[in-house]
């Protein structure tokens, strides 16, 4: 299917006419040929942004907030071809998809309650009879780069509290799920927002750096946001800084999952099998390590292996709960963690075994520092075990990695629960729930390589405005 640009409200080809391909994980089948930028592009749709950022910005809530509403039932309506292009490109299954839909829809509307809560202050000033205000302004053309592993809720929470607070759009979307991306900036511009406010372009994979960072560099372009792994998130945040422009970075992770001697097994059980498995495990706050209490592991890890291996895994069309990972080398990335523990003495309690993109929900016990599934981000259904003799050596173990976005930890007794919490290096941390999980109102980002700065809640306002201090004052003395 092909995919082009969405310029000034119009489908628009690449200005040489050269597109790419993405063939669906599963089938091997083309799920869609996009439009492959050019420096030209980039300069026609950062253009189309800017001209249009002068009457968005002034335009007033009610406006902004109904058509971010309406985007958000026009949205939901559509979640048919968002699960057929999700399934397609990504090797998604249907409740993903539908999830991802469900999810965005309430991102939109989240972002739509926020238009009146961009507000300042007036702060007392020294100088008599002077009125001096904090007042919070839109920032420009912010571009939202997105992945492709949630694409229509991480699509839409690229651009929606930018729209927000003012400002116009550029979505540029991922190579792996063009078609996706897309059908978000259909549905805004049938929504009614004014030409040229909300964007898309798309480029080639192996022209990714030169048109990011083309991108980037536009003097029109204000602000950034980035949702990926934290190899390119550095890139990104190093082109950022070059121009000097404010980057939002939400990153990889290795979510900790901590389960003391006292917790309840059945629930820990439960999260962990959801926050595992969820999307073959491709989410950024995935459950990525099982961190035990020594004293109740065995029952523990017999519980979690039994429901991981109860797990139906198979082509995302068909009934299943695990479907495709996003490519044939992400899955055989899972073979090579798994021949890693094994060969360092970990062992295999659950799954294990691959059928081209499609791989089973695999438990690894007894991992140690020395494997790579210890350290490394899997961004698969490859979980390990990892068992510890108190409370001390659980945090030490959550803290021993370089990411830092979400976390739990399972316990009867909430204020040793919430101590353990407080001392785990991570933006979030949910107490006797799941790593995966998120409102539109919560302030969610993380801390080390898993990024900077916050989508959601009101903390987002700070995010995509220029903070002024603006002053009305009258006649006034001066020393010369």
């Amino acid at each position: 299917m092909r995919v082009d640009f969405i310029i000034d409200g119009s489908a628009v080809s690449a200005a040489s006419g050269a597109t790419f391909v993405r063939k669906d994980p599963v089938t091997g089948a083309i799920a869609s040929e996009a439009a492959a930028a050019s420096e030209a592009d980039v300069a026609k749709v950062v253009e189309a942004a800017n001209r249009a950022f002068s009457a968005w910005s002034e335009t007033g809530p009610g406006e902004r907030r109904a058509l971010l509403l309406k985007a958000a039932d026009l949205l939901e309506g559509r979640a048919a071809d968002f699960g057929k292009a999700m399934t397609e490109e990504i090797g998604a299954t249907g409740p993903w998809g539908g999830f991802n839909v469900h999810f965005a829809a309430s991102l939109l509307r989240e972002a739509a309650a926020l238009t009146t809560q961009i507000t300042g202050e007036i702060i007392p000033a020294d100088k008599p009879g002077v009125l001096s205000m904090a007042v919070r302004q839109p920032a420009g053309v912010v571009l939202g780069i997105a992945p492709w592993n949630a694409p229509v809720i991480l699509g839409v929470r690229a651009i929606a509290a930018p729209l927000a607070c003012g400002n116009t759009v550029i979505l540029r979307s991922s190579e792996v799920c063009p078609k996706t991306h897309s059908l978000i900036v259909e549905v805004m511009n049938e929504a009614g927002f004014p030409k040229g406010v909300v964007n898309l372009i798309s480029n080639a994979p192996e022209d990714a750096p030169k048109i990011v960072g083309s991108l980037i560099a536009h003097p029109a372009v204000k602000r950034v946001n980035f949702t990926g792994s934290s190899r390119v998130g550095k890139e990104i945040a190093k082109l950022c800084a070059e121009h000097l422009k404010p980057v939002l970075l939400e990153l990889g992770g290795k979510a900790p999952l901590v389960v003391l001697a006292d917790a309840d097994l059945d629930a820990a059980v439960d999260a962990a099998i959801f926050g595992a498995f969820a999307n073959q495990g491709q989410v950024c706050m995935s459950t990525e390590r099982l961190i035990v209490d020594a004293s109740i592991a065995d029952v523990f890890v017999a519980r979690l292996a039994e429901r991981a291996a109860a797990l139906p895994a198979g082509d995302p069309r068909g009934h299943v709960v695990l479907g495709s990972l996003v490519s044939l080398s992400a899955a055989e990335r899972m073979d090579e963690l798994i021949a890693d523990a094994k060969a360092k003495g970990a062992e295999i309690v659950a799954g294990g075994k691959r059928n081209g993109t499609i791989v089973e929900a695999t438990i690894v016990d007894r991992v140690t520092p020395n494997m790579r599934i210890y350290r490394e981000e899997s961004f698969g259904p490859v979980k390990p075990v990892v068992r510890v003799k108190d409370d001390d050596e659980a945090v030490r173990v959550a803290n021993d990695t370089e990411y830092g976005l979400s976390s739990a930890v399972f316990s009867r007794d909430i204020q040793r629960a919430l101590k353990v919490a407080k001392r785990i290096e991570s933006g979030i941390c949910h107490i006797n729930g799941p790593t995966v999980h998120d409102e539109g109102q919560m302030p969610f980002g993380g801390v080390k390589a898993s990024g900077y700065g916050h989508f959601g809640s009101k903390a987002v306002i700070a995010e995509f405005t220029d903070l002024r201090w603006i002053t009305v004052e009258g006649p006034q003395h001066y020393p010369f």
